[in-house]
């Protein structure tokens, strides 16, 4: 990988910034000792050793991907190995299919699930709940959901990170890529940026 920190070095992280809430990332792994910097043009990628992908409207990041040129480049370096973390919009964008997306919207292909788009209902249907996840360590995970997804099916190599009590799943792992539907970074929950860090170190 082009940016691959020497050890001590602080891991320079790119967030995806044309929109939604990459400001709360920036701030989280900034709190973790990263060196972090918006991303918003394709020759910025070869210069991360890795990427957040926020939250945010999937349709609207999808169409400004693309026309940023960011796009094709991310997913082609995410597919080599660059470590990813997606929450949310994010999770949509990671993910391979789409049920009720909007026409013509597109992913970036590099995680092998199927994402349902607005799972829970609108705005005004978010909520907040603490979950279990032993992979994070022994404390539940607080998590918030806003206008979140569900993972609907995922592959075999897909491993479940967190489900709601009903099973329904809303945080996953696949090799270099991590994907929640909700969002740690606005709960002050930093155990999922954690992850990714140690992803990113031993990448």
């Amino acid at each position: 990988m082009a940016g691959s920190p020497t050890s001590g070095a602080r891991p320079r992280i790119g967030v995806l910034a044309l929109q939604g809430d990459f400001r709360e990332h920036i701030a989280s792994l900034t709190e973790l000792g990263a060196d972090v910097v918006p991303l918003r043009r394709p020759e910025e990628i070869e210069t991360l050793d890795g990427v957040v992908i926020p939250g945010g409207e999937s349709s609207v990041m999808d169409k400004l991907s693309r026309a940023f040129g960011v796009a094709e480049p991310l997913a082609d370096a995410i597919r080599a190995g660059l470590p990813t973390y997606g929450t949310c919009a994010g999770m949509i964008m990671l993910s391979s299919r789409i049920t009720d997306g909007i026409s013509g919207q597109r992913t970036l292909d590099v995680l092998d699930t199927t994402v349902r788009r607005n799972a829970f209902g609108a705005q005004n249907d978010s909520f907040e709940i603490d979950i279990p996840m032993p992979d994070l360590g022994e404390a539940p995970v607080h998590a918030v959901f806003i206008r979140a997804p569900v993972v609907e099916q995922r592959g075999d190599d897909v491993h479940v990170l967190g489900a709601l009590p009903d099973g329904q799943v809303v945080a996953v792992q696949q090799g270099n890529v991590i994907a929640s539907a909700f969002h740690p970074e606005v709960a002050g929950e930093d155990r999922f940026h954690r992850r990714f860090l140690d992803l990113v170190r031993t990448a």
